[in-house]
């Protein structure tokens, strides 16, 4: 039996991108893992619209970050 691929999301942004994240991980959830984005996970899932300096800096922290976790994880963006 293979292993259950593990997932970490985060979203930066408005309403709709939660609302996105959440459409996403409802069809999702049958078929991976979701763990938080603080742990080692094969895929990282960040949902961001960067509007602002501020919303681009936390974008690629988060990106360093899920890549510190796991360098060899498939991170989407």
């Amino acid at each position: 039996m293979t292993a259950v691929p593990t997932i970490a999301l985060a979203t930066l942004g408005c309403k709709v991108n939660q609302a996105e994240t959440m459409g996403l991980l409802s069809q999702l959830q049958q078929d991976v893992a979701v763990v938080p984005f603080d742990q080692a996970a094969d895929i990282y899932l960040i949902n961001t619209c960067t509007v602002t300096h501020e919303a681009d800096r936390q974008s690629r922290q988060l990106i360093r970050r899920a890549h510190r976790k796991n360098p060899q994880a498939a991170i989407v963006v």
